[in-house]
């Protein structure tokens, strides 16, 4: 099989590997002759379709004509335009289906004091401001000794904010950095400041809340001596507490998978992702929680998501998330289908509603059981859908914050990344997952090979989220690499 037409209703389908001109080749009943080659993950036209009218894929309009397309053309940014607009109308027209029935399922994880579970054990340093980010680094270079046993990393997160903002960005870096401190994957937590910055250690304590001060200790660099010295005695009494730790059994009903996506081509919407949307549907049979966010590539397919809102108040906050967003890129000047990415566009991607066409897919079928702002934490089981943008690190960074004790993210170009928690690559094509092995930690190319079947690959991939839950490591951590990067809309001082 070399294409594939994913809806009944498409009058394109996408290539699964080049097609070059003069191929006949054949998809969902229709037979076609390449007039152009056809790259993989791209579109070509199994109809005529006049200027105009439009491009259906996933059985969704994801742009119209800009000239005439003849059956076999190339689909693509030269012939298709987007045809979004600011402006929506939303309804609510439920439409919820069953989810399978899942057998239980636990992994070996942490349970918390507070009762929470954890699938890792680790030291986080967490600077209030950028000017100790250089000092934050040194503290995890010179303590590694104090990994080991049951403490299974030391990290630190530097950003560049906490200082010179005001109003809302002052107030999202310091919610979003309190978040990760309660962040259960932290067995430790020491919070770095400087002494003079905006975000003040008691500003800090105040957004923090109650917390267990065995897990939780703060230094501010201008009020000792040593800085490093200080820091290390306070490291050792959060090695020393986090190591009490041990696995046990959990239920996977206690698990929060984050679900992202980003360097997206043409196959993502058909391997990569329905896969994930098939994961998620599973995890939530058995109890469990995940995450939807990237709100801009929702536009275009929002309503695929709306619909599916248990309640007409949850409908409310999903139109009132996306409204809020498309308010966000009005005020900075900009259009808010101003998407795909130049990568996405190489992959097979044409418009922002063939891009959001195929990210929500990793929503699955369950119903959305509420919405969350931008550093707010899950509460509700299921799946939920966080404010927050489409950037790989801050939408990763929100994840975590959110409670995500892991992040499934889908690439077809490929990214070495890492959020703070454990975050999973998966490929949507074999070349990527072959040529990127020190990445790709999943491989639904398959899918596409014709090796497995969507729901295949969902259990395989079930099952490498149990193990990683557990303790195994994913390509990214075996490198070391974490990163954190936080949302801001306003001026910087």
């Amino acid at each position: 099989m070399n294409l594939i037409r994913i809806h009944p209703l498409d009058n394109v389908a996408v290539a699964l590997e080049d097609i070059p001109t003069g191929e006949t080749v054949t998809a969902g009943g229709s037979t076609v002759t390449a007039r152009q080659a056809i790259p993989r993950g791209h579109k070509l036209a199994l109809a005529a379709v006049p200027a105009g009218a439009r491009i259906i894929k996933y059985g969704c309009t994801i742009g119209l004509a800009k000239a005439d397309i003849a059956p076999g053309d190339w689909v693509h940014v030269h012939n298709v335009r987007t045809g979004l607009s600011e402006d929506g109308v939303y309804a609510y027209h439920p439409r919820v289906g069953a989810l399978p029935p899942v057998p239980p399922r636990t992994f070996q994880g942490y349970r918390r004091p507070d009762g929470r579970a954890a699938i890792r054990n680790e030291l986080w340093v967490l600077p209030t401001v950028g000017c100790v980010n250089a000092i934050a680094q040194a503290l995890v270079r010179e303590n590694q000794h104090l990994t080991g046993g049951t403490v299974e990393g030391l990290y630190a997160f530097p950003h560049p904010f906490g200082c010179s903002q005001m109003g809302e960005d002052h107030a999202q870096t310091r919610k979003l950095l309190a978040a990760l401190a309660r962040h259960p994957n932290a067995g430790g937590v020491l919070v770095l400041g400087l002494g003079c910055e905006n975000l003040t250690m008691e500003q800090f304590q105040a957004e923090l809340g109650p917390h267990d001060k065995n897990r939780v200790r703060f230094l501010v660099c201008q009020d000792v001596e040593d800085e490093l010295a200080a820091g290390a005695a306070l490291l050792k009494e959060l090695a020393d507490y986090a190591g009490t730790f041990r696995r046990e059994p959990i239920s996977a009903s206690e698990l929060v998978v984050g679900l992202k996506c980003g360097g997206s081509d043409g196959l993502s919407g058909i391997t990569a992702n329905p896969a994930v949307g098939r994961f998620s549907d599973r995890l939530i049979a058995l109890g469990g929680s995940t995450v939807l966010t990237e709100v801009p590539e929702m536009f275009g397919a929002e309503s695929i998501l709306f619909d599916r809102c248990k309640d007409e108040a949850v409908f409310d906050k999903a139109v009132q998330m996306v409204e809020a967003f498309k308010r966000y890129f009005i005020r900075h000047g900009q259009v808010v289908y101003e998407n795909p990415s130049p990568g996405n566009k190489a992959g097979g991607i044409t418009t922002l509603e063939d891009k959001s066409c195929g990210c929500v897919q990793k929503g699955g079928s369950a119903p959305i059981m509420d919405v969350i702002d931008y550093g707010e934490p899950v509460t509700t089981k299921g799946l939920n859908m966080l404010y927050g943008p489409g950037n790989d690190l801050v939408s990763a960074t929100a994840l975590t914050a959110a409670g995500a004790h892991m992040v499934l993210f889908s690439t077809g170009r490929g990214t070495p990344f890492s959020a703070p928690a454990p975050t999973l690559k998966i490929s949507t094509n074999t070349p990527l997952a072959e040529k990127k092995g020190g990445w790709i930690d999943f491989n639904t190319g398959v899918i596409a090979d014709g090796e497995k079947t969507i729901d295949e690959a969902a259990k395989d991939l079930l099952d490498l989220v149990i193990r990683v839950a557990s303790g195994e490591q994913t390509k990214a951590e075996k490198h070391g690499f974490r990163e954190i990067s936080i949302f801001k809309d306003g001026v910087v001082l």
